[in-house]
């Protein structure tokens, strides 16, 4: 059990930086870029550090199909997104509120009862929370509706991903062998929003543009950063940690992404905690772990 709490913190942490070193490269690249070029980074670093491979039943496929669609591609897309039209700060609460969908979903397909009046109370809780850090300190009320509700529906997408990696973890695969075929499929999920991206003028295959930007080393510093540690490594052990724990329950650790991207927010790209911003991360995160609170009867099931 300790090894499963100690990788969810360790993933934790590298993944409230991601959100730091995604607003940096937005600078030279889309979202669908960096989302394309960290994930290929992450699939060859897989293969490099475990070349083993696993045989599946053909029908498991569109298990992991299902996964590196909405765990990596949906996820990861909107979330890049998301930074492009509020702070790196707001996405990460926002994201943060992962753990209520993937209660909600594997409660309906798996029939875990995870959704409890805690569990309401702390959604209600989080919201307020969410509302006050979308503000931060604006009196105005000055919303990103954009970025905020694409930064939500990454969220929901992650709940999804929680239960198809529900299922897999059941079928006692080798882990990395698991994150790597999910990969597999995210990166041939992508190739849509890739070649959309092309004609859109989102993806630049200029030589010229790329010889400069992949000339700059806090890029390549960034994306093999997201490619090696956030993506190889972070989702193997998250993938090991829900094993380990249960996936519902590890979720609870997503409470500490806030803390991390803030904190570096504000010192790498000096994005302002204002007295509001700080009161809504506090309410959020107790309202996630007010929803965390066991009842009598699921800890007689515990």
């Amino acid at each position: 059990m300790f090894l499963g709490y100690f990788l969810a913190v360790i993933t934790i942490f590298f993944w409230g930086i991601t959100f730091i070193s995604t607003k940096i490269l937005l600078i030279d690249f889309s979202p669908i870029e960096i989302l394309f070029f960290r994930f290929i980074a992450a699939y060859a670093g897989l293969w490099i550090f475990h070349p083993k491979t696993m045989k599946i039943p053909f029908k498991d496929n569109l298990i992991f199909l299902l996964a590196g669609l909405t765990g990596v591609t949906l996820y990861q897309f909107t979330e890049n997104v998301a930074l492009s039209y509020t702070s790196a700060s707001n996405v990460s609460l926002i994201v943060s509120m992962c753990p209520l969908f993937t209660a909600i979903i594997t409660q309906i397909f798996l029939k875990e009862k995870a959704v409890t009046r805690w569990f309401v109370l702390g959604f209600v809780v989080a919201i307020t929370g969410v509302a006050l850090v979308c503000m931060n300190g604006n009196m105005e009320m000055k919303f990103s509706p954009k970025g905020d509700l694409l930064a939500l529906l990454s969220a929901l997408c992650w709940g999804f991903y929680s239960l198809f990696i529900s299922i897999l973890n059941g079928k006692k695969y080798d882990s990395i062998c698991v994150t790597r075929r999910v990969f597999f499929f995210a990166l041939l999920t992508m190739i849509p929003l890739v070649v959309l991206g092309y004609f859109k003028g989102d993806v630049n295959i200029s030589a010229a543009v790329n010889s400069v930007r992949f000339t700059k080393w806090t890029n390549w510093l960034n994306l093999l950063f997201l490619g090696l540690i956030a993506s190889a490594f972070c989702f193997w052990s998250w993938n090991k940690a829900c094993s380990i724990v249960g996936t519902v329950h590890i979720t609870k650790a997503i409470y500490l992404n806030p803390l991390v991207t803030i904190i570096f927010s504000f010192f790498i790209l000096g994005e302002k905690i204002t007295w509001m911003g700080a009161l809504g991360a506090l309410i959020t995160i107790a309202g996630l772990f007010i929803s965390g609170i066991k009842t009598k009867k699921q800890k007689g099931l515990a």
